[in-house]
């Protein structure tokens, strides 16, 4: 049966992947973005489809689909920049995204009984004391920083999740989402995944932060979205981690996209940047449990997928 899905954010990396799996199931799809970080050109591949939606939309202001639309089945909140070069550039759209934003949304679930699912991420944890990362650790966040209009942002947007739930009856489910890459990512968004890709085609200098001994996880994007698929379809409340558990430093990967790409470029150091964890690894046991999910794709064939799609995009 088709259902309706609306989602915000659907011009961006995860939000158009999304898009483009819900329609290929033969789903309709209404996109909500005012394109703060989405791209038009990752709604190319499916724009023309019959049942797909674009509408030109802010989600902090007020959305006036709703009484227009027939009944939405799926309320699915992707919108926010989510790049530490992109919340640095739009403080403010990134608070108000996670608060406004993420309320309007929560209204529309409410509106139309549908479940609502939301896109939080591995940084509620912040700089963690606790590896791996569990669904039951608090966080290690500084709420006064640079990065904070983003962690708490995050967090404040899950709690008001938690509030619609347990006093208004709406059915949620939220993913904490730990580093994903894959095609359609922007060369400039500073994510460390397409800037050190950027750097090394270019024949730039690979800049490693600190002395390049922090860790991440990372999670190519068909991996990501098979695991959203399964969370938005499931009676789950979460939060649950999505993510691959098998970590890397930072001088680990440079050196892999450098082997992969031939590039001659050097890796040079830099200082690091205030509160940026020095490690981040997703305890994932419950999306086995409750999702029977676990990421697929390993992080070689990962990166010459999306070194590929680098390419031939040119930038």
């Amino acid at each position: 049966m088709t259902k309706t899905y609306l989602i915000s954010g659907g011009a961006g990396f995860l939000g158009s992947h999304l898009s483009e799996r819900l329609l290929k199931e033969g789903q309709k799809v209404i996109c909500l973005d005012n394109f703060i970080t989405g791209l038009k050109s990752n709604m190319a591949p499916f724009s023309a489809n019959p049942n797909f939606t674009f509408i030109n939309q802010n989600i902090c202001k007020t959305i006036d689909i709703v009484d227009a639309t027939p009944k939405i089945d799926y309320v699915l909140n992707y919108a926010c920049p989510a790049s530490p070069t992109d919340y640095r550039n739009h403080p403010i759209e990134t608070l108000e995204a996670c608060s406004i934003g993420t309320k309007n949304m929560l209204e529309i679930a409410k509106e139309h009984k549908a479940r609502f699912f939301h896109t939080s991420t591995s940084e509620v944890y912040g700089d963690p004391k606790e590896h791996p990362q569990t669904e039951s650790y608090w966080g290690h966040v500084n709420s006064y920083g640079e990065r904070s209009c983003y962690d708490e942002g995050k967090r404040y947007a899950e709690s008001l999740i938690y509030i619609y739930r347990k006093d208004f009856g709406v059915d949620t489910g939220i993913i904490r989402i730990f580093n994903t890459y894959g095609p359609r990512m922007r060369p400039l968004d500073g994510r460390v995944v397409s800037t050190f890709i950027r750097q090394a085609l270019e024949g730039e200098d690979i800049t490693i932060f600190g002395r390049g001994e922090q860790t991440r996880s990372f999670c190519y994007v068909d991996d990501q979205i098979e695991a959203q698929m399964k969370m938005i379809h499931s009676e789950e409340e979460g939060p649950i981690n999505i993510g691959n558990p098998t970590e890397f430093s930072m001088i680990e990967l440079a050196e892999k996209i450098k082997d992969i790409t031939k590039s001659q470029s050097r890796i040079v150091y830099r200082p690091l940047p205030k509160d940026d964890p020095t490690q981040r690894k997703p305890d994932i046991s419950l999306a086995k449990k409750r999702l029977l999910w676990e990421p697929k794709v390993d992080l070689t064939e990962g990166l010459r997928k999306t070194i590929s799609w680098f390419t031939g995009a040119r930038y």
